[in-house]
């Protein structure tokens, strides 16, 4: 080959090599505990994982710069939405961390991936981990499992069936409050691929149509305050709920004297 032609050629190649480069990775947040939503009462920690240098992290809390090239693990001690960047790789998609007041209930899901086949845990978390009995669990307003003293429902295996809007109930027993209680409901997408797991925007009401909830981004949004109704005085349950309808109702009611 001519010397000249080599030249040209070996230019060329470096082009295409240069113009090729990977470009870094965005980052993204790692929960522990590796529970969504995350509540603080949960001791939650973030960590910033993707390419680039950990000490040169930067904080973003509530979409403000917050801390400037601090470690890569946050300890979070504040409810609000947090996200990471490293120089030249971006934001990570945002995480929102709840105090968890006025929610007596948080239903909450792995935070990972879901896919077919896997074995999915769901949790009924009652406010500051107060005791919580009669819990049923529900998908799209239908009854999936009652449990007297459990809390968690498994979905083993999972398939895509298992798509669709959660939320659980149950009675509620702690100095502030006494009673039956109700959490945000929470939709949860089961693929081949990488699902997404976001909380609807629509009340979990028996007594209410949801309307059609697309698949979002894996940002959390504050969890509407429970209960809704605020002038029922405060009730304890004598016995297990039955069904009514489409929903249910406790055999039995008995007023407290604890508010």
């Amino acid at each position: 080959m001519p010397w000249g032609w080599a030249l040209v050629r070996q230019r060329a190649v470096g082009r295409g090599q240069r113009g090729s480069a990977v470009c870094p990775e965005v980052p993204k947040l790692l929960v522990e505990p590796p529970w969504t939503p995350p509540v603080l009462w949960d001791r939650v920690t973030l960590t910033c994982q993707g390419s680039g240098t950990a000490a040169a992290t930067t904080w973003y809390k509530d979409g403000q710069r917050w801390r400037l090239q601090g470690p890569d693990r946050l300890r979070v001690t504040e409810s609000g939405t947090y996200q990471c960047d490293r120089p030249g790789t971006g934001l990570s998609p945002p995480v929102s961390v709840f105090n968890g007041e006025g929610a007596w209930l948080v239903l909450q899901v792995p935070a990972r991936a879901l896919l077919e086949g896997d074995t999915v845990t769901l949790r009924c978390r009652s406010w500051q981990n107060n005791p919580a009995t009669w819990v049923s669990f529900y998908r799209e307003e239908k009854q999936l499992q009652l449990f007297r003293d459990g809390t968690e429902l498994s979905l083993s295996p999972l398939r895509l069936h298992h798509s669709g809007r959660y939320c659980c109930r149950g009675s509620v027993d702690s100095e502030v409050s006494r009673g039956w209680k109700e959490s945000a409901p929470v939709t949860v997408t089961v693929g081949l691929g990488v699902p997404t797991v976001s909380p609807s925007p629509f009340p979990c009401s028996c007594q209410e149509a949801p309307g059609q909830v697309s698949g979002g981004a894996p940002a959390v949004t504050p969890l509407s305050p429970f209960p809704r109704h605020t002038l029922r005085p405060p009730l304890i349950p004598a016995g297990p709920p039955r069904r009514r309808g489409s929903c249910w109702s406790p055999t039995a009611w008995a007023a407290s004297g604890r508010g």
